[in-house]
């Protein structure tokens, strides 16, 4: 596959311009009670109950600002970096003075990508890659081990087969699942462990409305986005503590050129449609916050699919589950 990438300056060119995160002049949030109040809200008129779960030293406040190259820099690989959400967190990045490493398919698009970014300042790396290939995390190795990578931006699941289940062809369905699940884990167990080491990062895992609730021809699509958000929170327990950032990015209905070539109809009325640009801003806002957060104004729609906060709901279950273990 095609490596291409200058050789890597050195730190002294690392930029330090913040991503635009929530600031304290952001609105006010609607007072929840505790039982509802996830464990890292800013603190609000709600009264507070000895049973809230303590918050991580090392897990940062809503409302701070995050200095995106000293926290997530100076390098960050996209995968699924070629065009849609994965070329607005390009973008996005680059204005940010982070580096680099696209991994995607298609070469077109990447090549395109690639220049309209380098073209801010930035350096920047392509891998021309398909991430079911055996040997794809030893290639992208080959790309990153001379760099420091600080974030992780996973955006290469995609339902690349909708079929009924029990008519299908097990060979596509293991497709599926090993793109949005074996790929992903693999990406995520390398870069995650270096920056355990370093004590500072942040990882992105793109996943779906589909993961809340089963669909007849997408049962193994949606069943892997539900485990793409289970892992992200427990994945956001164990590295949190290290100064590592997890945060599942859910999107609904979203301009892309993968939908639009998947024949979607952005025009129907009442549809909810956000916009790359949009949803890239909200992963990169709310990566400190984890574990998981609904893009695109389909909050309404993924609480029906499931329940209480998230983050409230795990923190709550990780704390019990210390408890039964003499922890």
């Amino acid at each position: 596959m095609p490596l291409r990438w200058p050789p890597a300056r050195s730190a002294g060119h690392r930029s330090h311009s913040p991503v635009r995160t929530a600031t304290s002049s952001s609105p006010a949030r609607r007072c929840r009670p505790p039982s509802r109040r996830p464990h890292w809200a800013a603190p609000s008129p709600c009264p507070t109950t000895a049973t809230d779960p303590p918050r991580s030293p090392r897990h940062p406040e809503r409302g701070t600002t995050v200095t995106d190259a000293a926290t997530y820099g100076p390098w960050a690989v996209i995968a699924g970096g070629s065009e849609g959400v994965g070329a607005a967190f390009a973008g996005q990045l680059a204005d940010a003075g982070i580096n680099l490493v696209l991994v995607a398919r298609k070469p077109g698009p990447l090549a395109e990508t690639a220049a309209a970014v380098r073209a801010k300042g930035v350096q920047v790396r392509t891998l021309e890659l398909d991430l079911l290939d055996p040997g794809a995390l030893k290639e992208l190795r080959q790309v990153t081990d001379d760099v420091e990578v600080g974030l992780l931006i996973f955006n290469a699941g995609a339902n690349s087969y909708g079929h009924e289940f029990v008519t299908g062809d097990l060979d596509r369905v293991q497709g599926v699942i090993d793109l949005n699940i074996t790929a992903q884990l693999a990406l995520t167990h390398h870069y995650g462990a270096l920056m355990r080491e370093r004590g500072r990062g942040g990882i992105v895992l793109v996943g779906s409305l589909a993961g809340y609730m089963g669909t007849a021809d997408m049962s193994i699509y949606s069943a892997v986005k539900a485990f793409s958000r289970v892992f992200a929170e427990g994945l956001w327990l164990e590295l949190r503590e290290h100064g590592v950032h997890v945060l599942e990015l859910v999107l609904g209905v979203t301009r892309t050129p993968a939908m639009e070539r998947a024949g979607l109809d952005f025009s129907i009325p009442g549809l909810n449609v956000a916009e790359p640009e949009d949803v890239a801003r909200d992963g990169l806002e709310h990566l400190p916050h984890g574990p998981v957060w609904i893009a695109g104004g389909n909050e309404a729609a993924a609480a029906k699919r499931s329940g209480m906060d998230r983050a409230e709901l795990v923190s709550r279950a990780h704390a019990h589950h210390q408890r039964l273990m003499g922890r």
